[in-house]
């Protein structure tokens, strides 16, 4: 699919480049939003990348869609021209991640309530589905739904179910969920239809940080386990200000 504009309001505009999630399709929209960012075309007020495509705020007082359009329009193709074919998008390699996180999670049994129906799923045993959820690193995709919620992908096969029937009305702050081929942390406690395999104590969004959102589109994370008494002193230690994870590297570090 070739990338389309789409005006989104009086002030903004879309750049859609497929009608799927692919993991490799949102590295290139990361790659796009960085390349936008350093433009600094006038009139640009924020940009917003999603899972399959990318939201350019601009101010309509100093630009118009159409001139905005015009300065994009390179980048966009430059971007997309290098878009390998549609087979090779899980095979094509993917840009380092800007930080990389080790986030403490809890599989134990009363965290992770729908792990015993994923294994009958997937024909898994309940101790594989932990470990194979644990044993591989996962990109932020996007953010959305609520603020700093992530998108994260992508999951191995053998976890990907469907959304679960019947949503719950609430859903506890910290939850760590899957569905289809991603995962989510849930930073509040909010109504949700994916399967709930875990709860960490890390507080995902707080308007109190110089960067509310602690993860950012480009991050890459890995799930350390815990234990129910690690997460209960941890959670504590959180609440009161006294603990939050720091990225165990950066794209600045040499």
């Amino acid at each position: 699919m070739q990338p389309r504009f789409l005006p989104a309001g009086d002030s903004a505009l879309t750049i859609e480049f497929g009608d799927t999630a692919e993991l490799s399709l949102s590295m290139r929209i990361q790659e796009l939003c960085h390349r936008i960012g350093q433009t600094r075309v006038q009139g640009i007020i924020e940009i917003v990348p999603a899972l399959r495509s990318l939201t350019v705020h601009y101010d309509p007082c100093l630009c118009s869609a159409a001139r905005l359009r015009v300065a994009l329009l390179p980048l966009v193709i430059e971007v997309a021209s290098a878009l390998p074919a549609e087979a090779d998008l899980v095979e094509a390699e993917l840009q380092p991640a800007a930080r990389r996180w080790s986030i403490p999670a809890c599989y134990e049994p009363e965290h992770g309530p729908d792990v015993e129906e994923i294994a009958s799923a997937s024909g898994l045993l309940p101790w594989q589905v932990r470990a194979l959820h644990a044993c591989v690193s996962y990109r932020v995709l996007m953010l959305g739904f609520m603020p700093g919620h992530p998108y994260l992908g992508d999951l191995p096969p053998p976890l990907r179910v469907p959304r679960r029937a019947t949503p719950r009305t609430v859903v506890p702050a910290g939850s760590i969920a899957i569905a289809t081929s991603m995962c989510v942390i849930y930073p509040i406690a909010s109504p949700g239809g994916w399967h709930i395999i875990g709860r960490t104590p890390v507080r995902l969004f707080d308007q109190a940080r110089a960067e509310p959102s602690l993860l950012s589109p480009g991050d890459e994370v890995r799930f350390c386990p815990i234990s129910s008494s690690e997460l209960a002193e941890l959670s504590e230690a959180a609440d009161r200000g006294a603990w939050t994870p720091v990225p165990v590297w950066t794209g600045d570090a040499v």
